[in-house]
């Protein structure tokens, strides 16, 4: 079973992803939220919340929000925040325990890509939203974003004849936009619109002192021998040159559909 698939592994990444990832994915969140009207009498389900980047956001409208996710370590996380409009469970998002037609908005920022069975996530999505209601789903192009873009860039360029890690299934069924309309059709919804939407992942250069907090979820960098990854951080280091922050440009891909 790949990493990501363990919800033992994010909670043990939880505090790590809520300091690094957190705010980078708030951005995209943003972006989804401004696409869907909600109200204080929304009703709103985040799936595979990770530690809540679209729940705290989704929160400020004033709509009550449901925070999902199956690692207990990261639903803590969002937790954490006490805000009076939100409410967490552990919760396999291959299988809802919710009732149909139940939320006005249903998302999944960076989630449902990584299941293993991501068309039954979609699919719950839809169900559990009411008719009329909105399904958004975020996922990255095919070769990720961030310092995974990034490692996967540089792995090409020093070690060209080595296969990098595979993305799973679902981010590389979904990269396209043709394909990720029908399949947000196939899960239920109708009238998708797919956009992508880029922002840059700002890496201190200071960062890379510890470069195994910061590339250390990718398979890409575990594979690596010690010298391999003193390579990467001097091309890292080469790419920066003098700047305290190196832009990552990262290009997701949102839809938006009707139930």
């Amino acid at each position: 079973m790949p990493e990501y698939e363990d919800p033992h592994h994010w909670d043990g990444a939880a505090r790590h992803y809520e300091q690094t990832a957190h705010p980078f994915t708030a951005l995209f969140a943003a972006a989804a939220l401004a696409r869907v009207p909600l109200t204080q009498d929304s009703r709103v389900l985040d799936v595979a919340a990770g530690t809540g980047a679209l729940t705290l956001l989704a929160a400020r409208t004033g709509a009550r929000v449901l925070a999902t996710d199956f690692s207990p370590g990261m639903v803590d996380r969002v937790a954490a925040s006490n805000l009076p409009n939100v409410d967490v469970q552990v919760m396999d998002g291959q299988a809802l325990t919710l009732e149909d037609s139940s939320f006005d908005a249903v998302f999944s920022i960076f989630g449902v890509m990584m299941f293993p069975d991501w068309r039954r996530g979609l699919a719950e999505m839809a169900r559990v939203t009411r008719p009329g209601g909105y399904g958004v789903v975020a996922t990255w192009q095919d070769r990720g974003a961030a310092t995974f873009l990034l490692l996967g860039q540089i792995r090409d360029k020093l070690f060209p004849e080595r296969a990098g890690m595979a993305m799973p299934a679902g981010i590389q069924a979904l990269s396209d936009p043709a394909d990720f309309a029908r399949e947000m059709i196939a899960a239920g919804y109708r009238d998708p619109h797919i956009e992508h939407v880029t922002h840059d992942y700002l890496l201190q250069t200071a960062t890379l002192s510890d470069p195994d907090a910061l590339f250390g979820m990718s398979p890409d960098w575990t594979s690596l021998s010690d010298t391999d990854k003193s390579a990467v951080v001097d091309e890292v280091r080469t790419m920066a040159g003098e700047r305290a922050v190196l832009p990552i440009p990262s290009t997701a891909l949102i839809a938006v559909a009707r139930r």
